[in-house]
């Protein structure tokens, strides 16, 4: 069995890894679960004052990510093969992006996962994402 990494161990994989990403690691479980942050700054606003759609496709991602890795070990090779979102309301443009993940099923070659996004504090989700990554095989 895998060792689950630590939310420490998880950072510094994306730290290494993927050091373009903004997203930080909140949260991080055995059981397919993870919890990851996006700073949102003005660069990031659409018109009108919302946080623009690559942003919240970017911490789905991330979140799917982190929780996938979370259940089988830090395997960089592991990638998305679907990522189908629904924006659901208004992000705040004053406040992070959180995204919370969990795998629905993880199979041996591939894992789906749904992933709530939420403006940092806010009850009601502002997107939804649905997701499938393949897990590369030793």
């Amino acid at each position: 069995m895998t060792a689950t990494p630590s939310q420490a161990d998880m950072a510094a994989f994306l730290a290494a890894n993927f050091p373009q990403t903004k997203c930080t690691v909140e949260a991080v479980s055995s059981a397919g679960t993870a919890t990851v942050r996006h700073p949102v700054t003005h660069a990031e606003l659409r018109p009108g004052g919302t946080v623009s759609g690559p942003v919240l496709m970017t911490v789905a991602d991330v979140a799917l990510y982190v929780a996938l890795l979370g259940q089988i070990g830090l395997k960089p090779l592991a990638v998305t093969t679907s990522l189908n979102i629904n924006f659901l309301r208004k992000p705040a443009a004053d406040k992070d992006i959180i995204g919370v993940c969990r795998m629905k099923k993880v199979g041996r070659t591939l894992a789906v996962g749904e992933v709530d996004l939420f403006s940092e504090g806010e009850a009601e989700p502002v997107a939804h994402a649905v997701g499938t990554y393949a897990i590369p095989q030793r």
